[in-house]
Order: structure tokens, then C-alpha cells, then sequence
């Protein structure tokens, strides 16, 4: 039988969580949205309940609305805070290049914007590799992170992973979703460029970098990841002063949505420890 056939057989006759992709849900309604012009570019943010504040970053090529379901969850007991990356959703491509760097300075200059002094970070796969970033580069602001899905190195990647077919459905999906969002939808070929180079060449952390970390930090990622390689979280974790592991059974890189509850539980344990 082929891989897809074993695991819906292992699920009981079901598709196996960690081979859908649910739909991307839509944003919770708001009053508190808009753009905010940061580092010569306008990011798009919104904001959700209230308490100590959680800033959500979300995976390359995608925006906000994939954080939908742990926004109800979370605005339950925290200010969540929410962006579209430089370039991303509702956030216009502005410039030709991208970085981790460029990505963190965003989400620095947001709180600086909002006037929110410090955050927890939760962070999904490039929003996830910002976070780390983040918090090596400005420990101050990160009260927190949860980093999902995340690599170190170009190494940490699996060979074709990008070709897997959820995430081969996944760009589809994200390149139908940028003209219903963008301002400037004809600039989705600029993104995916700019990425690519990107993708190519970070990140590139070594354990020195990431024992400059601070925060207490969740090292997590599903245990079917289609991109990630296993040890990048141990790596990880070690590296990082007070971090710890965690793997999520029956998932994959797109957690949040196969299984949003499990996730949700989670993140909220981790939060509010």
C-alpha cells in the first residue's frame, strides 16, 4: 500500500490528521486593526481580548488568518496580538529581500508602535524562526516563546520536503488567498522570489546564538513534519538555557489546523505556566 493508504487505514478509515490540510479560517472580528508604518514598510496587526499580551507570528507565504482558532482560544486570558509579515496578507511587498533579521525588527517595531513594552511570542515555521531570532536579539522584549516548527539551518530541512504533497497544496492555497488579501496582489511572484533567496541562505544559528536566549521557550513541532528534521528540536532546546521539547502525536507542520485543540492545549499550558 502507499504511504497514504497505510496511515488512513491506521485512522480508522480516515484521512490520518497529519495528511489534511483543514481550511484556513478567517479572523475573529475586531475594532483593532489597521496598518502600522514600520522600518519604511506598513505591517498589518490586529488585536483580540485582553491580559498579557501574546504576539502571534505566523509561516512563510501565509498571514494571520492561520492563527484563527488559537486567537478564541487565547484572547480568552491575553491581549493576542496578530501580523502580517513584511510582504504577506494584507502587509505589501515593499521592498526585494527578506530576512530573519528584517522580520524580527518588524515584530519589535509593532510592540514599539503599540507601546507594549514586552510579549510572549508564539511562532509557526518562519514566524518561528523569527521568534528565535527575536529573542537573541532583543531578550527584553520576548517574556516568552513557543516556537513551532522551526530549523536553525538550512541542514535542518529534509531533502524535498517542500515538495511533500500538503505542502505542495499548501502554496497553492496560500497563492489563492494573497489576491483576496493584498493590496498589491499582482507582487505575489516578488514574494515568492525573495523567499526562495531567503530559504536558501537562513537561518544560521549556532548554540552560542541561541544561548543568548532568555526567555523560558517550547521547542515543539509535529511528529510528521513534512520539512523539519527531528533533531532540530533537541538541538534547539539544548541550545537554549530554559527550553524544553515538545512533539505533538498525529500532526504535522500545520498543527494549528489539523489538530487545533491539541495545540491550543499546548500552548495555553505553556502560557500560563
Amino acid at each position: 500500500m502507499g504511504g497514504q493508504t497505510r496511515a488512513q487505514a491506521k485512522a480508522g478509515g480516515q484521512t490520518a490528521k497529519w495528511l489534511s490540510l483543514p481550511p484556513t479560517p478567517a479572523l475573529p472580528p475586531t475594532a483593532r486593526k489597521g496598518y502600522a508604518a514600520i522600518n519604511g514598510i506598513n505591517i498589518f496587526h490586529a488585536q483580540f481580548g485582553a491580559g498579557p499580551p501574546v504576539l502571534l507570528l505566523h509561516g512563510g507565504l501565509a498571514n494571520s488568518n492561520y492563527w484563527a482558532h488559537q486567537i478564541e482560544r487565547l484572547a480568552r486570558d491575553f491581549s493576542v496580538i496578530v501580523m502580517d509579515t513584511r510582504g504577506h496578507g494584507r502587509s505589501p511587498v515593499m521592498a526585494p529581500s527578506f530576512s530573519y533579521d528584517l522580520f524580527a525588527a518588524d515584530a519589535v517595531g509593532l510592540l514599539d508602535f503599540l507601546k507594549i513594552p514586552h510579549a510572549a511570542l508564539v511562532g509557526w515555521s518562519d514566524g518561528a524562526v523569527t521568534g528565535l531570532r527575536m529573542a537573541m536579539t532583543y531578550p527584553e522584549r520576548v517574556a516568552k516563546l513557543f516556537a513551532f516548527g522551526a530549523n536553525i539551518s538550512t541542514d535542518g530541512l529534509k531533502a524535498n520536503g517542500g515538495r511533500s504533497p500538503i505542502f505542495t497544496r499548501y502554496v497553492a492555497r496560500c497563492r489563492h488567498e494573497y489576491p483576496t488579501l493584498s493590496p498589491h496582489p499582482e507582487r505575489w511572484p516578488q514574494l515568492l522570489a525573495g523567499l526562495r533567496v531567503m530559504w536558501r541562505s537562513e537561518p544560521n544559528y549556532t548554540k552560542l546564538h541561541l544561548g543568548a536566549v532568555q526567555a523560558a521557550a517550547v521547542i515543539a513541532d509535529g511528529d510528521h513534519d513534512e520539512i523539519i528534521k527531528r533533531d532540530q528540536v533537541e538541538l534547539i532546546a539544548q541550545a537554549i538555557p530554559r527550553a524544553r521539547p515538545e512533539i505533538l502525536p498525529d500532526v504535522s507542520h500545520f498543527a494549528m489546523l489539523q489538530d487545533p485543540e491539541q495545540f491550543n492545549r499546548a500552548l495555553v499550558a505553556f502560557l500560563t505556566a
